[in-house]
């Protein structure tokens, strides 16, 4: 992140500002949630994403700013709705807006950031930046759905669950890559190259997201442990635990995901099982592939400040475990 920040330090302080602006609005309490989730911390990855790739492209003009910007509204509108789908009451270690202002305020609130992100799209005039925007916005509320369909199910496999995390987290980081490549009028192959950066970037960020709910603090993660099991989420830990323990074992896991409240000893029995089974090693080991195949995409450009941040980058959500 240190040569990231280096390079669009003062461009993210910007986007900062930008946010403030874009949450104009005549009702207080739009205001005042969207500046609560969007004060609350986060690493303003996708925003970054956006910004380098603009650079790395040789972009030098200003709506960079206000594009990094609308990339984190829709963010923050998935992560106000996701909430509520998931019934979190903790986000970025604090309350999560839900708990705060209730369901409803919070769903309203997204929609809100979403409406404004489109305004704003519309205002930037660029209708190939529109297309890749509006259509990951679409592509998210798919990846939605499809995690909702797949929610308990034992026989999810890889293969299906990476098509979820694409749909549901990859996608925008992927946007944000290809949105900075058209800033800075990319030739096709290198718009190319950067879509599939932030695809697979994506994806192994969410992996290492997949460890954090069984190894991680309740501090460090910013979130309530064990909450995807208790949602009935299936990741990769556990996908690669299923496929290898006993029917027994499967039929313990079964019924304690069935739970609606897990207890304590229910976490530590599939932790334990996790562990058995080395589903932990096994998911930081694809998402090292994943890593991998992302800097690879980036061999297409010459060695310069811009591509090293983003190879930082790609080796910095690796340490998400450490």
């Amino acid at each position: 992140m240190e040569a990231a920040l280096a390079l669009i330090g003062e461009d993210l302080i910007n986007v900062e500002l930008q946010f403030k602006k874009d949450l104009e609005s005549d009702v207080p309490l739009i205001r005042k949630v969207g500046e609560y989730v969007l004060a609350s911390g986060g690493k303003r990855i996708r925003p970054a994403l956006l910004l380098l790739s603009a650079k790395l492209c040789g972009y030098t003009g200003t709506r960079n700013v206000a594009l990094a910007s609308v990339i984190e509204f829709i963010h923050t509108a998935t992560l106000l709705h996701d909430d509520v789908v998931d019934n979190a009451n903790l986000r970025r270690g604090i309350a999560s807006a839900n708990t705060l202002w209730g369901n409803e305020a919070s769903v309203l609130v997204g929609d809100f950031l979403f409406s404004k992100s489109f305004s704003l799209m519309v205002a930037d005039g660029d209708l190939n930046i529109l297309k890749i925007l509006s259509g990951a916005t679409t592509i998210i509320a798919e990846g939605e759905v499809l995690q909702l369909i797949c929610t308990s199910d034992l026989n999810l496999t890889l293969e299906r669950y990476v098509e979820v995390v694409k749909a549901k987290t990859a996608i925008l980081l992927s946007a944000a890559c290809q949105a900075g490549a058209v800033l800075g009028q990319a030739s096709p192959r290198h718009e190319a190259a950067l879509k599939e950066f932030g695809m697979d970037l994506g994806i192994a960020f969410q992996l290492m997201d997949d460890t954090l709910d069984y190894v991680a603090s309740e501090e460090q993660f910013g979130k309530s442990i064990g909450h995807d099991l208790e949602e009935g989420k299936i990741t990769l830990p556990l996908i690669h635990t299923l496929e290898r323990c006993t029917a027994e074992e499967r039929k313990q896991i079964g019924a304690i995901i069935e739970k609606d409240l897990l207890e304590d000893h229910d976490f530590s029995t599939v932790l334990q099982l996790v562990e058995k089974y080395d589903g932990i090693n096994h998911t930081v080991a694809v998402a090292n592939e994943f890593v991998t195949r992302c800097k690879s995409h980036l061999e297409v450009f010459p060695t310069s400040p811009e591509k090293d941040a983003l190879l930082g980058l790609a080796e910095y959500v690796l340490t998400r475990v450490k």
